[in-house]
């Protein structure tokens, strides 16, 4: 923190990061040594073999280039662990070790291709252990330099060139003339352009419109913003995740009080109407579920998915008109019927149809619940990655129902595109035509339940008695407003520290304030800190007591980040000094505070043990708000608590428990 600038320009990767990988090398190298060494005292004076002559120059070289390598690494690998993340001054010394290593790149190419010629001259006939020993050499050399070819094209960065001292929002940095106006303008087209090429190769495979160039812009400059005020290294964050990690983690022991709920203390009817909402959800989940057809169903049944779909699946074909978009082989359908429990003739209507604002969902009837159920489909393509990222603010006003209500911009486009569909093409007439006496009820996973939610709001007024039941959905959804009038017919069903579910453009501007910070004032390296992390992922223990008081500064003064290598090394930089009544970090906030439809119910793990495998897990629901979410937990949780199987599992589980009391 911050990136290394080297031959002129910022690179992706900071002066601390070559530790881990330059002792690997280090290693690497004097094992490489100490064989050749080896091979060399052995066959000394047994060289007269034709090519003999040749060989013991190529391996008198080799041991002094190899020796000068290992020089090089270890100033290196010992240079790049002095001073801390925020303190780059005990490592200005580095870019002229990293240009000595770099320079030694040349003669190791060189005497690789004088092994590779030699290997491959017929006219040598040496010993076949003196031949395989330097056919493993000269591999070994153009591994490592592919390998080195590789990384630099890793950490290469577009903008590196670019003067981006800059920070985006205009109220904190004053441009002295309109040149430096221009520059800041140029910087930001730029940094648009790059994101807008990366999106674009990820999403090289599927075919691209109108939609998606405007998709593919908007995302970019999301991204452009968000990156821009910061000049973070990626081994930068995470040594700040595993910090926050255990940083939480302590927080959490010491901490005896719970987390905020609606009713500490809840009445009998509050306790009643939980288990309820517990019962119904884990009945709807399974159309949640079903929604992501055959890739669910496969990974849930791993072993039989395959042989039951193409066993059970050809003869149930819908007609035409009960399908649209693609089904090969049937196997949707059939992964749909397998799970919900449904007959053929239950299905109203059935979309795989996916672009990007237009995802999948189905219409059935379930006769349990006397319900019409609509279930939408969560993420599962690259489209709906871009629905997901699409994550602007649109307003939504509906007749008698509310103004100036902000949602997410790409899921109120998925959702007006299925709401289309059900009125304009008659379908939700169709099936209410069929079973008039039953409720409306909607769900969906994650961009699925998102999408739903917002569904809900604009059916709510044409069906008052409606019921929307979101599992784990984004948590930038709903502006305040929306989300306390969705409180009376949507119930949001969070489980754990989902990641999805606290995920909006505030909570992660929150993170990174939170990274920046807590790297700043740890006054540990980097090494320590990710090697320390790693084990505690991985095998647990107590949180590490990492001293977070670097120099005594003050905390207001590290709310800035930190923008250039030269930068730290200036005790008043202007790049990291506060701005005193406008710091950035505390400025008025870039994006208004979105948040989760409805009522919520948080279903936690009353487990505590860290054990890899857990025969039975107990679940914990209670009544929560949108305050309890308005933070991002890092945890090795945070994405697995987000998957559907966990959250059918948690549901299940809880269900259960309620059957057993009532037998009770």
């Amino acid at each position: 923190m911050p990136g290394l600038v080297v031959f002129g320009r910022r690179w992706a990767i900071g002066s601390d990061d070559f530790v881990l990988p330059g002792a690997f090398e280090l290693f690497v190298r004097l094992v490489w040594w100490i064989g050749i060494l080896a091979l060399y005292t052995v066959h000394k004076g047994q060289f007269n073999c034709p090519g003999g002559g040749l060989l013991h120059s190529y391996l008198l070289v080799l041991l002094i280039l190899l020796t000068s390598i290992i020089c090089a690494l270890s100033a290196l690998v010992y240079i790049s662990m002095q001073g801390t993340i925020s303190n780059p001054g005990p490592r200005k010394s580095l870019p002229k070790l990293l240009y000595t290593r770099l320079f030694l790149y040349l003669p190791e190419f060189i005497w690789a291709v004088v092994g590779a010629v030699w290997v491959s001259d017929s006219s040598v006939h040496c010993e076949k252990t003196v031949i395989n020993v330097i056919t493993g050499t000269v591999i070994a050399s153009w591994v490592i330099i592919i390998f080195t070819i590789v990384g630099v094209v890793i950490v290469f960065d577009p903008l590196g060139g670019k003067k981006t001292f800059y920070l985006t929002n205009s109220v904190n940095r004053n441009l002295e003339s309109s040149q430096s106006g221009q520059l800041l303008y140029n910087v930001k087209n730029t940094a648009t352009r790059v994101w807008e090429k990366r999106i674009r190769l990820l999403c090289c495979c599927i075919v691209q419109d109108d939609d998606h160039r405007v998709a593919f812009t908007s995302i970019a400059e999301l991204f452009r913003a968000y990156f821009s005020d910061t000049d973070l290294v990626p081994s930068d964050i995470a040594a700040g995740l595993t910090l926050l990690h255990q940083e939480q983690d302590k927080m959490e022991s010491y901490s005896e009080e719970p987390e905020e709920v609606l009713c500490h203390s809840p009445s009998s009817l509050v306790r009643d109407e939980l288990d309820i909402e517990l019962e119904n959800a884990a009945h709807y989940m399974l159309f949640a579920a079903a929604a992501y057809g055959w890739p669910y169903y496969i990974y849930t049944n791993p072993f039989t998915a395959l042989c039951k779909l193409t066993g059970d699946c050809c003869g149930n074909r819908p007609t035409d008109s009960d399908i649209t978009g693609s089904d090969r082989h049937n196997f949707h359908f059939g992964s749909i019927l397998k799970i919900t429990g449904l007959q053929y003739r239950d299905f109203i209507h059935i979309s795989f149809h996916n672009k990007i604002y237009e995802i999948p969902f189905f219409v059935a009837l379930d006769h349990k619940k006397e319900a019409i159920v609509v279930a939408v489909r969560g993420t599962l393509s690259f489209e709906d990655i871009l629905t997901d990222l699409s994550a602007d603010c649109e307003d939504l006003t509906l007749a008698d129902v509310i103004e100036n209500g902000f949602v997410h911009k790409g899921i109120t486009q998925a959702a007006n595109y299925i709401y289309r569909k059900l009125i304009n093409d008659g379908i939700l007439n169709q099936a209410f035509t069929i079973a008039p006496e039953y409720k409306l009820v909607i769900v969906g996973h994650s961009l699925g339940g998102g999408t739903a939610s917002v569904l809900a709001i604009m059916l709510r007024n044409s069906f008052p008695t409606l019921r929307c039941y979101a599992f784990s959905p984004p948590g930038g959804l709903l502006s305040k407003s929306l989300a306390d009038y969705t409180k009376h017919f949507i119930v949001s069903v969070i489980v754990g520290k989902d990641l999805v579910a606290r995920l909006s453009m505030p909570n992660m501007e929150d993170l990174k304030r939170r990274i920046v910070r807590i790297v700043a004032n740890c006054n540990r390296p980097k090494y320590q800190i990710l090697l320390r992390g790693c084990w505690y992922e991985v095998f647990g223990g107590d949180p590490d007591n990492f001293p977070t008081e670097l120099d005594s500064r003050n905390q207001d003064a590290l709310t800035q980040p930190l923008l250039a290598e030269e930068s730290l090394m200036v005790h008043r930089s202007p790049s990291y000094n506060t701005l005193e009544d406008e710091s950035h970090l505390n400025s008025p906030p870039r994006y208004p505070r979105l948040y989760l439809p409805g009522k919520i119910i948080h279903i936690v793990e009353e487990s505590t043990s860290r054990r890899l495998c857990s025969s039975n897990i107990e679940y914990m629901a209670r009544w929560s708000n949108e305050t309890a979410f308005s933070s991002i937990l890092i945890s090795p949780k945070m994405i697995t608590d987000h998957m559907p199987d966990v959250v059918l599992k948690a549901l299940n589980s809880l269900s259960r428990e309620h059957g057993l009391c009532l037998s009770c």
